[in-house]
């Protein structure tokens, strides 16, 4: 993973192996794989990987109906509570605001690109697939599951004056992608950072710049979550596993997930967050949030000055909650429509 040192212990092979719970999609095995390969070297003990099935992976309704929020993680956290898996990792864009009893958020390891990506026809861009299709007569149709992504492509495309067609699409990256290839859609919007981790960046045509689209909040971000159990006085596998932990990220993740936490939105919302480290130690938080055919778009920052000591988390907790309250008192709540639960 990036950014961490190369000291650590030799592979015992006579330990008894740690059970890393994971998802079966093909990004959660490579997630689950580096993180694995990163535990061995820091404990020396082998990692073995239990495939656990999550009701997200199981249903077909739109994530926007069956609530989103929580859909891929209940089944890992019931694992550990039971003991059946020693730690979990979930990609922290899917992992629910509220902490459950019981369990600890081990570590935070350094974030990939936290951006969208464009996978499209020909290796077109945004801007330019949509002119090209414009000339033929049509909207281009933009595949994604993601409300927020659909509220920010139609924001977009109502400023500029152009016509554009979101629609709504589950499956893994292999089915994605492959309404593309098939011409079904001319394009998908897929997380930049499963991309990468997939070997498969050499597929995007256009990295969306931030400006255009605010990521969801965590996304690009893993979380290690294990039982409090596990922390025993003197270490423990939590004390092992903070090894992986990268302040800067888990701060700056901790300020989106309390914007979003303060709105009380799931990721079935219309909702972004981005938070970024400037000079001096500086937080800049970024967040929208919109009505999901961009008719309305709310964007707001925040900035805060971060010292990273004990106290950093609750420090940019407090920057994301006070940015959820301005985006509150100037209407989000009405754009978000029913806010969940």
């Amino acid at each position: 993973m990036n950014g961490q040192p190369l000291t650590g212990h030799a592979p015992d092979t006579t330990a008894a192996p740690l059970r890393l719970g994971t998802r079966r999609s093909a990004l959660a095995m490579a997630q689950s794989g580096m993180v694995a390969r990163e535990v061995t070297r820091l404990t020396g003990r082998p990692v073995e990987l239990v495939e656990i099935t999550t009701y997200g992976d199981t249903s077909r309704e739109a994530l926007a109906q069956i609530g989103g929020t929580g859909v891929f993680v209940s089944a890992l956290r019931d694992a550990l509570l039971e003991g059946r898996i020693d730690f979990a990792v979930h990609s922290l864009k899917d992992l629910p605001t509220a902490a459950p009893e019981g369990l600890l958020l081990a570590a935070v390891p350094e974030r990939e690109d936290s951006r969208d990506a464009l996978v499209a026809r020909e290796g077109l861009a945004l801007g330019e697939l949509v002119e090209k299709l414009a000339g033929a007569g049509r909207p281009a149709r933009i595949g994604t599951g993601s409300p927020r992504r659909m509220a920010q492509l139609n924001a977009w495309a109502r400023e500029r004056g152009d016509r554009l067609e979101t629609v709504a699409i589950r499956g893994n990256v292999d089915t994605r992608i492959g309404f593309v290839a098939s011409g079904e859609l001319d394009a998908v919007v897929l997380a930049t950072a499963g991309l990468n981790r997939l070997g498969r960046s050499a597929e995007i045509t256009e990295h969306l710049d931030p400006e255009l689209m605010l990521p969801a909040p965590g996304q690009g971000a893993l979380a290690i979550e294990c039982a409090a159990a596990a922390l025993p006085e003197g270490g423990g596998l939590a004390a092992a596993l903070a090894g992986l932990d990268h302040a800067p990220t888990r701060v700056a993740v901790a300020a989106e997930r309390a914007l979003l936490a303060t709105l009380e939105a799931g990721c079935s919302a219309p909702v972004a967050a981005l938070a970024g480290w400037g000079h001096r130690s500086e937080l800049r938080l970024e967040g929208v949030v919109g009505t999901v055919d961009g008719a309305t778009l709310l964007k707001m920052s925040a900035d805060g000055p971060i010292v990273l000591d004990e106290t950093a988390e609750q420090q940019a907790v407090a920057l994301g909650r006070a940015l959820a309250a301005r985006l509150l008192d100037a209407g989000a709540a009405a754009l978000m429509g029913e806010r969940a639960r």
